[in-house]
């Protein structure tokens, strides 16, 4: 099975299609600035769980944002629970640089 993932920014979502399908078999919302980008929700359809295509849509992005150095927002559940289980990935994590001086 080969998944092709691709950014549709006028959907603000990453798209996953297997074996050159036009069948959406999911997809992972996105807010994008200049400098960041949050996954916000991510959905897999129900005949392709299980199969990788979370996974494949995660790596894809995340390497895009690497590659535009955008700091990533993972407040999509998924994306923070792959993200932890994938520490390569965590230099991506946006953190809030404020400090409270007391």
């Amino acid at each position: 099975m080969r998944v092709k993932v691709a950014d549709v920014p006028e959907a603000r979502r990453y798209e996953a299609r297997v074996d050159g399908s036009s069948e959406v078999a999911g997809f992972s919302q996105y807010l994008r600035t200049a400098e960041l980008i949050a996954f916000v929700h991510t959905e897999v359809a129900p005949t392709y769980e299980g199969r990788g295509i979370g996974s494949a849509l995660a790596r894809a992005s995340l390497d895009e944002a690497r590659a535009a150095g955008l700091r990533v927002l993972a407040t999509c559940p998924f994306y923070a629970g792959w993200i932890d289980r994938h520490p390569e990935y965590a230099d991506l994590l946006y953190q809030n640089q404020s400090t409270v001086n007391g």
